[in-house]
C-alpha cells in the first residue's frame, strides 16, 4: 500500500470528507487523492483559486491578510482553508500556496504553505487550523507534485493533533 492509499484508509477509518483550497498545486491535491479507488466518499470538492481575485471571491480571503502577509504565507493559506470548509460539506480542508518560479525575488522559488482546518465538536470554535510552510527543490512539476504529497501525508498527523 502507497502513501496516498494509507491516506485514504486512515480518512475513511476517520469518517473524514476532503475540500482542497488550490493555488500553486492547480487541483493535484484532489487529483492526486482521486487516483485512490473509492476516493468519490473521501473528496467533496476542490477550489482552484489561482489569481488573487479568486482567493477573495470564491473563499473569502480578506484584502488585508493578503498585503500584511503577502500571498505566499501561512496565513493567507489558513484563511483559504477555512473559506473553502464554509464552503463545503466537508470536515477537513487542506489549502496550498506558494512559488514555484523565481517570480519574487523576496520569496525562493519552492516555497509552499499550507493548512489543514477540521470540523471539530471536541474544539470550543468548531474548527482546528494547523499550518506550515515548506521549500521543495525541483522543476515546476516537481514541486506540485511533492506539494500535493505533503499536504495529503500531513492529515493523520494533524487530525490526531486535534482530536
Amino acid at each position: 500500500m502507497d502513501d496516498i492509499e494509507k491516506v485514504a484508509q486512515y480518512m475513511r477509518d476517520h469518517k473524514l470528507l476532503l475540500v482542497t483550497a488550490e493555488s500553486c498545486t492547480a487541483g493535484l491535491i484532489a487529483a492526486t487523492l482521486a487516483d485512490v479507488p473509492g476516493a468519490g466518499e473521501l473528496l467533496d470538492c476542490a477550489f482552484v483559486t489561482y489569481s488573487v481575485q479568486a482567493k477573495q471571491r470564491c473563499l473569502g480571503v480578506s484584502e488585508i491578510t493578503l498585503l500584511k502577509h503577502n500571498l505566499t504565507s501561512e496565513p493567507v493559506a489558513r484563511e483559504m482553508a477555512l473559506g473553502a470548509l464554509t464552503r463545503s460539506r466537508a470536515n477537513l480542508a487542506i489549502a496550498n500556496t506558494g512559488v514555484v518560479d523565481d517570480t519574487d525575488p523576496e520569496i525562493p522559488a519552492g516555497t509552499q504553505c499550507f493548512a489543514w482546518a477540521f470540523r471539530s465538536i471536541s474544539v470550543p470554535e468548531g474548527i482546528a487550523v494547523f499550518s506550515d510552510t515548506q521549500r521543495f527543490e525541483g522543476d515546476r512539476v516537481e514541486i506540485r507534485k511533492r506539494s500535493a504529497h505533503h499536504a495529503l501525508t500531513r492529515i493523520a498527523l494533524h487530525h490526531a493533533q486535534h482530536s
